[in-house]
Order: structure tokens, then sequence, then C-alpha cells
């Protein structure tokens, strides 16, 4: 027989089809009490499909567009702060759902920029607000320029949504817990061949004469429409002086040489402004009657979201900033666009730092809940992405329900008692959450034996498989989540630069 080498395996093959034969159930099964059921399971997503079949399809026109960005949210990210946010409320975690992971729209974003494999936020956010990819560490310039040569950047600088939005006549604003002059923010609104360039004291002396300006000068001088109407986050000091104190904090100064106190001249500058720095003035402002409002919360980026209770002045946390920016905005009957970020993901994965990261993640999508409650999604685009990715994963074989800051607990081999702790080949426990490199780089052998360490305290450093004094970021694909009017162009994997495309195709396709 030609295939009688084969029989025993074809056997073994077929025994094994047979032993698992899906189970039909026949019973209508309309009333499943018990969750998580092989009844409940198969109902859950019967039900799940038909209320995607029946999915509500928005018109295609946007007035109002709200671009949210979790700076460097990677997928795992996600993962983890979703657990993260259902443990914290008694639940398994797995089962919960952030906010935005409820959007009926999805895709993932190609993130590379034109001279680098992995990114950085100044080339991805840039790619984001022109329509057009550039170089790394630039901003809102195309990639035929030269980094840190002024000269080489004039005329290629690319008309950014926010800019493009306030020549049309809509109101715009940026809110950031990263400093407003920071790669993300600094994307809507200006122009810079160097991200570095947040106050003229960041310029060399060289650069500086041949007429570029700072990107806090240029927050203030923005030239079109009435300029934007709402500006929160950090970086303060770039907004101040050099001889001048800072308000919050009396040992440290400005940054500017130029001896031009921003703050002021945007009070000056604007009818019906305000500046406000510490919790209690952000709290008294009257949005109704507020036409232009700028926040500078901290000298530089603003606390962690698990560290703002402790801040001397006091700060607002994501989702009152997102609040108080759609009163304003929604002051007028205009069309407007509204960015987002929660810059501080990023900074805790580059510290290895686990815990603020989520932590801030889950803040984001709080402040995601706050926009959908306070807008018509018949008239507003509302999308939730990221720049770009870390080596931040999630690993081993952990039970269901284990700890997502915790050490990895399975199973035993037969899949009976839970509970047990997973080793690694030299006999010590690990967490589910790493990075493949950062601060808390762990030598092989020499690894701490995390028996009697609480993983989960604030403060703890997730193990990294090389030794960076700063976790680096990664180049994988990042998710769009959208919802709301014009969504239905967001699907497949797209280039970044796309991103913008869509969001302008849904301003002006009627």
């Amino acid at each position: 027989m030609k295939y009688k080498k084969y029989f025993p395996i074809l056997v073994v093959l077929a025994f094994s089809a047979c032993a698992h034969k899906p189970v039909v159930s026949n019973k209508a099964d309309k009333k499943i009490t018990t969750k998580e059921s092989p009844a409940w399971w198969y109902q859950q997503g019967q039900d799940k499909v038909k209320q995607l079949a029946l999915q509500n399809h928005f018109p295609k026109h946007a007035k109002n567009v709200i671009l949210f960005i979790g700076d460097g949210m990677n997928i795992s990210t996600i993962t983890a702060a979703r657990i993260f946010e259902g443990q914290s409320k008694g639940e398994k975690g797995e089962e919960n759902q952030l906010s935005f992971e409820k959007f009926p729209q999805t895709a993932l974003a190609k993130t590379y920029n034109t001279n680098l494999q992995t990114p950085d936020s100044a080339g991805t956010m840039s790619a984001m607000m022109t329509g057009v990819k550039t170089k790394g560490g630039v901003i809102s310039v195309d990639g035929e320029i030269t980094i840190g040569d002024c000269e080489s950047g004039m005329g290629h600088e690319r008309i950014t949504l926010l800019e493009w939005a306030e020549k049309n006549g809509m109101v715009t604003g940026v809110v950031s817990t990263a400093r407003l002059t920071h790669a993300t923010p600094a994307a809507t609104y200006s122009h810079a061949v160097s991200r570095g360039w947040e106050a003229d004291s960041d310029i060399p002396v060289s650069e500086r004469k041949k007429g570029c300006k700072d990107i806090a000068r240029q927050l203030i001088e923005f030239p079109y429409g009435d300029g934007l109407e709402v500006a929160l986050g950090g970086g303060r000091r770039n907004f101040l002086p050099s001889n001048e104190n800072d308000p919050e904090y009396k040992n440290k100064k400005g940054s500017r040489l130029d001896n031009r106190n921003l703050m002021k001249e945007w009070k000056a500058k604007y009818k019906d402004s305000q500046v406000v720095w510490n919790k209690k003035q952000f709290k008294q402002v009257k949005a109704k009657k507020t036409k232009h409002l700028l926040g500078l919360f901290e000298p530089s980026h603003m606390q962690y979201e698990h560290d703002r209770a402790n801040d001397k002045a006091g700060e607002p946390s994501l989702k009152a900033m997102t609040k108080t920016a759609l009163k304003v905005l929604k002051n007028s009957d205009k069309p407007f666009f509204l960015m987002v970020e929660a810059g501080r993901i990023d900074h805790a994965h580059h510290a290895g730092n686990a815990y603020r990261a989520l932590t801030d993640t889950v803040e984001l999508s709080q402040a995601v809940k706050t926009a959908l409650k306070n807008v018509n999604l018949d008239e507003t685009l509302i999308m939730v992405t990221a720049d770009h990715s870390h080596t931040f994963n999630m690993a081993g074989y952990p039970e269901r329900g284990n700890p997502i800051l915790g050490i990895v607990k399975s199973p035993d081999e037969y899949g009976k008692i839970a509970g047990h702790v997973s080793k690694d080949a030299e006999g010590k426990p690990y967490t589910t959450l790493s990075y493949a490199n950062g601060p808390g780089y762990v030598d092989g052998a020499n690894r701490p034996d995390l028996t009697h360490v609480d993983t989960t305290n604030p403060d703890y450093k997730q193990a990294a498989a090389i030794p960076k004094l700063s976790e680096t970021h990664s180049g994988e694909d990042v998710a769009i989540y959208a919802t709301g009017a014009g969504s239905q162009t967001v699907h497949g994997t797209i280039e970044q630069n796309v991103i913008y495309h869509i969001m302008k195709y849904a301003l002006t396709h009627k």
C-alpha cells in the first residue's frame, strides 16, 4: 500500500478529530445565567455579531475632530492597561475593555520615519499632522531638510491640520501631559528642523541668527485664524525669561534668553483670555466666558497620574483638561479640532516603569470617555492611536486573573491546580511584564529572586534583557480606534501619514 508507512499517523489524526468533535447544543439557550459557561461564550459571540451587523452607520462628513494620542502606547500597553483597570475594579481583568476598545472601527498604522526603522515622536506626529512622512527629530517639515540646519527648513514647512483648521474658520485646541513644546503637541502648531528647539536658549546662536523661531514663541505668534483657543499642558519654563522665578518653584527660573514672558503675552494678545498654572486657578476658569485659555502646570512635564495628588500647587487630570477644553471650544457654533495627548505613557516606559505607564493609559481611557459624553458622534470624528511603540511586552503563561504586575503563576502541568509559581531555568520566579531593554536590566544567573519582592509597587522597574539608561521605542505597528462621523475609512494597515488624510477627508467630504 502506497501510504502504509503513514497509516499509524492517520489513525491517530482520525481518532483525534473524533475526540475533539465540536459540541453543538440543541437547546435554545435563551436564558443563560452562568457567566463564561460554554453556552455563555457561544451566545456572547452570537450577540456581538448581531450588534456589529446592526451598527449605526455614521455620516461621512464630520463637523469636528478629536485626535487622542497615547504616546508610546503599543498594543501590549493597551492589553495590560485593560487588565490593570479591570483588576482595580475587583474583576479578573482580561474581560475588561478600555473606553476606546469599544469603537467600531480599527486599523494598524506603520510608524517608521523616512530615516528611521524605529521612529521618534517628532517624525511620527508630524506625519499624522501634515500628511507627509518625514525624518525623526523634526517638527512638521518635510524630509528634504538637514536636521539642525535652520536655512534648510525654510520653504519646507508643511501646513498642519490644526493650522488648516484655523485658516478655515474652525476653533482649535491642544492638551498634553507633556510639555506643550514637546514633540507631539509641537507638531500641531509649529515647524522646526530640530525638536529640541523648545525655547530660544535651545537654539544654537548661529542658527538663531538665521531667523529660526523657537517652538514656544511659535505658539504665541501663531499666524493663522485667531490663534489656538486652548493650550493646556506642561513646559512653563519655555515661556518665562531666564531672570524670572517660576511661580510654583522659587528655586527654578525660566529658559528664555530674549526676556519675553510669553504667558503675559498670551493674556495681552487675546481678548477674554485666561492664563492659569495651578489646579485652583484651573477650577475657577469660567469656560463659557473664555475665548482663549493657556494652562502651563509644570516647568517641564506634568506629573504622572499616580503622582498628581502629591503635586505642590496641584494640577488637573487629563480627563479634566479634556472636559474644559471641549467647553471652551464649544462656546461658538464653529467646528473644532482638538488634539489630546497622554504624553507620559512614553516617559514611564522609558523609565522601565510599567505601573505608571498603565495608570496613565487608564487615564487616557477616562479622557476619551469624557469626550464621548460631551460630543455628538453624528457630527464628530474621534480617533485614538499612538505615535509609536515600545519594547514593553507580556510573556510567560500566567493563569487567568493573575495580577498583571505580579509574578507569573500558572496551573500545574495537568491544568488542575492553580497558583503554581512559574520559574526560569535558574529556578527563580519572573514577572508577566518586562522590557527588551532599559534601566531594569538583569544579568542572567544574577537575576534577583523575586519571591519576596513586591513587583506591584508603583516604583518597581520591570526586568529588561539589555542594559539601557532609557528604554527605547520599538518599530512595530500601532493600533488606531475610531468612531463617529467619518470613521468608516479607518480600516486595514495604513501608513501613519494617512491618518491626516482620514481626518481632513472627514472634515471636507460632503
